[in-house]
Order: structure tokens, then sequence, then C-alpha cells
């Protein structure tokens, strides 16, 4: 029999895509592992991103080393009202007001710790007071967030004027069970306490390891920001 070849991912075009899975149809895949391999690489080709991409994106935003050593391979599904994130993109202060909706890959029964920081607080060029904690969550029950416990209640994006793009990094931790957290409750009103913090030493402290998934967008002050 001969091997055919398909190559996933050259192309978006939704025509192509039919093209291909039409041609697909008429393969013999001789093993289960060949079937499985096939339908991740059409799930990443349909996604537009692929998990190296995601990984990548992140080393090139320079999250590595500037919040954690190791950039994760897996995507954090992040959506602000109808607007889903694409990692590394530009949003504004008003788009990401509200609290997102989060989705990641989970196992069951297991528990998570869920971050967002931004690490060019008060600026990129000059970040004295990296980090800035904008959502800590952790005790997260698989991936429904509402359930975890809170540590820093969600704040949007508020970068000072002419401080140019921040950085908006959220970062998802499997824990090894349930953590007592020995950390100040922050609620929505005012910084004091968001300044300065470390999630490398937050992740050491908690044994946390490497995270299993990870996204990002960048902002910058807007008018929406002093209203």
């Amino acid at each position: 029999m001969k091997k055919v070849v398909v190559e996933i991912g050259k192309s978006r075009n939704v025509n192509y895509l039919i093209l291909r899975m039409s041609c697909l149809a008429t393969v013999i895949i001789s093993t289960p592992a060949r079937m499985n391999l096939l339908v991740t690489g059409i799930l990443l080709f349909m996604s537009g991103i692929s998990l190296a991409d995601i990984s990548s994106e992140l080393v090139k935003n320079q999250v590595v080393p500037d919040v954690v050593n190791k950039a994760p391979m897996n995507e954090i599904e992040v959506e602000y009202g109808k607007k889903k994130v694409r990692v590394g993109e530009i949003l504004t202060p008003t788009e990401v007001k509200n609290m997102p909706k989060i989705d990641y890959k989970d196992d069951d029964n297991a528990l998570y710790t869920l971050i967002m920081t931004d690490p060019d607080a008060p600026s990129r060029q000059n970040p004295t007071n990296r980090e800035f904690i904008h959502w800590l969550v952790g005790n997260i029950p698989e991936d429904d967030v509402s359930k975890g416990e809170i540590l820093a209640s969600y704040v949007g994006s508020g970068p000072p004027k002419g401080t140019g793009l921040h950085r908006y990094i959220f970062l998802v931790y499997k824990q090894s069970g349930k953590i007592n957290f020995n950390e100040s409750q922050l609620t929505s009103n005012g910084k004091e306490g968001r300044r300065k913090f470390s999630t490398k030493k937050f992740v050491e402290k908690y044994n946390l390891g490497d995270p299993i998934a990870g996204n990002m967008f960048q902002a910058e002050w807007d008018q929406s920001v002093s209203n």
C-alpha cells in the first residue's frame, strides 16, 4: 500500500481543509496510534495555533524569564464576553474590565491554581513594582474557577498613562492536593498588597512546579482607565 503523507497546518483556508479531509477519508489507518495522531493534527489545524505556538509566543514575549522559568505547552482559553483571547494580541482596558471565562485541559478530581499577573509595573522599561497581581485563585476543582479559593479578586488592566503596552499573563498550575494558602485575601478595591508579587516565589512556596497551561494579552492606557 502506498503511504499517503498529509501536511496539516500549511493553510487555514476552509475549502482546503474540506478537500484534505475528504482525501483522508479514503486512507486506511492501520493502528489506533496513527488515528490519534491524525485527529490531534486536524484539531490543531482547525484551531489555527499549535501547542508549540503557545510556548513560542510566551517565550517571544519574554514571559520566560520575566515571570516563569519554563513556558507551558497548553493553552488556557480566555474569553471576555464573546471575545476569545489569542496569545499576545492587544486588547483595550475596556474589553477586559470584567472577569473572563476560563477553560483549560484538566484531570478529573484534580485541583488547580490560576494566576493572572502584570510583570510590567509601572512599565516594561522600568518594572520597579514587578509583578502586579490581577487575579489569584487556588484549590480550583478541575476547571471550575468559580468554586476555587479566591486569594486575589479579579481586577482588569489599568496601565498608567504613558507607560506603553503591559503584558497580562495567565498561568495554570496543577496541585498535588489541597493547599492551605497562607496569603492575605485581596479584594478588588485598591492596590494594596498587589504590587511586587512574584509568581516564581509563590510557586516555589507552594511547590506548584511548572505551569501546565498559559495565555496572555497586552494592553495600554486609554481614557477608560481614568474614568
